[in-house]
């Protein structure tokens, strides 16, 4: 019964309940990384690896550039060009100095005019990193992660009604629009991450802005098309990013998890579905292939000629994507690792390996902390993932993709959750 007495009207429906209001940065800090993602990856048409480099600027490379424009005249105009009033942490100083170095290189690089807008872009995404990780709050990093999810739904759906036409590498592989299905797989498997996490949160469900059973078909749709594209490096990737991610986010609890569904999903895969995941790692491909890792071997024996060529400060940016092409045909060196030390050198390659490794670091340290563990461990995971996944592609080292645009993301949002503090001191501590 109520104050007065007499009991509530009934009612088929609950009634609105005001929320309190979320603290928000703005629109920016989801229009903004997004946009710069498909305008470096969604393109409606092909190039060949020889135009790429030397080819002239078509509408799709001018509208690319123009959205990193715009990104950068938004950040001017609202926020200014200023010193940081605070000292800023090492994770930050390691990523300014990776795009510094990356950006610089393109001065000593054989294709100067790919590796100057290739520079310039990538310090532009650094800006945004660097503003995000100063301004936003929590709702606004989950905000974006939720649209990445919708995003990349939307992508797989355009991919089954409308299929592109697909080159002889690429015919029995799921891609959408002109999006190399190695690409699509980066895609794909960071949502399946963080969709994974939002699904099996339970101490911070707050976060979570959809029903349960929409991350469950969410997460149907992603592997499935996952699968259907063909990237091996992509699906191991993902599958380790799941085990950090699982063993991370839930504490002590989280790791028994794993090591009890793991063993139960390993055995079951192994009984009923070998033949199928056999047939997934060869694709019809014969055994020296597979053994080569579709000829990338062969790639790096080469790139590591180049690396020995110059081997303090590399080719410079871009580089990688063309001198290989007279020997081998291929562009790029098809390894995060390898492609640093062709186009940065061993300078180059060692910041990278740092900021990788600071930031491993300091999620590690966060995690354990019990009101930050769920978002550090979903961030553990999709690094796990780019690194496993970075063996057999160099776009984690590369600027202007979705692989080195997340890793910026990943240190800024890392830096917001600094910002956002772990657990409370305890009260016996204080007296």
């Amino acid at each position: 019964m109520t104050s007065t007495g007499r009991f509530p009207r009934p009612t088929l429906l609950p009634r609105h309940r005001a929320r309190p209001a979320v603290p928000s940065s703005g629109w920016w800090s989801v229009v903004l990384p997004l946009a710069l993602m498909l305008s470096s990856d969604y393109k409606l048409r092909s190039r060949d690896v020889d135009q790429a480099v030397g080819g002239s600027a078509d509408l799709t490379v001018l509208v690319e550039i123009g959205v990193y424009g715009f990104a950068a005249l938004y950040l001017y105009y609202r926020f200014g060009l200023r010193a940081p009033s605070r000292p800023a942490t090492g994770l930050l100083l390691a990523a300014w100095a990776w795009a510094g170095y990356v950006a610089m290189s393109a001065l000593w690089s054989p294709f100067m005019s790919l590796g100057a807008v290739r520079g310039v872009q990538l310090l532009i995404t650094m800006c945004l990193a660097f503003t995000l990780a100063k301004r936003a709050e929590p709702r606004d990093m989950h905000r974006l992660a939720h649209a990445f999810i919708a995003i990349v739904l939307v992508s797989v759906a355009i991919g089954v009604v409308h299929p592109f036409p697909r080159t002889s590498r690429t015919e029995d592989r799921f891609n959408w629009l002109f999006v190399h299905p190695v690409v699509a797989g980066v895609y794909l498997a960071v949502g399946i991450l963080l969709t994974t996490s939002y699904l099996i949160r339970m101490e911070r469900a707050e976060h979570r802005l959809w029903h349960p059973l929409t991350y469950l078909g969410a997460m149907a749709v992603l592997t499935g098309a996952l699968v259907a594209t063909g990237t091996r490096g992509a699906a191991a990737g993902c599958a380790v990013g799941l085990v950090v991610l699982l063993a991370t986010s839930r504490g002590p609890r989280g790791r028994i998890d794993v090591m009890v569904l793991g063993a139960a999903v390993a055995t079951v895969a192994v009984l009923a579905f070998s033949d199928k995941i056999l047939a997934f790692v060869a694709r019809g491909e014969t055994a020296a292939k597979v053994a080569s890792l579709n000829s990338r071997t062969e790639l790096w024996t080469f790139a590591m000629q180049a690396y020995r060529e110059e081997p303090l400060f590399g080719h410079g940016l871009g580089a990688s994507r063309g001198i290989f092409l007279d020997d081998i045909g291929l562009g790029g060196a098809h390894n995060a690792f390898v492609n640093a030390m062709v186009d940065n050198g061993t300078v180059g390659a060692a910041i990278f390996i740092v900021l990788l490794l600071v930031l491993a670091f300091v999620l590690l340290l966060m995690a354990r902390q019990r009101t930050l563990r769920t978002d550090a461990g979903m961030l553990l995971g999709i690094l796990a993932f780019f690194v496993v996944n970075s063996i057999t592609t160099e776009y984690l080292a590369a600027p202007a993709n979705v692989s080195g645009i997340w890793l910026m993301l990943l240190v800024c949002w890392t830096e917001v959750l600094r910002r956002q503090g772990g657990d409370p001191i305890p009260r016996h501590a204080l007296s």
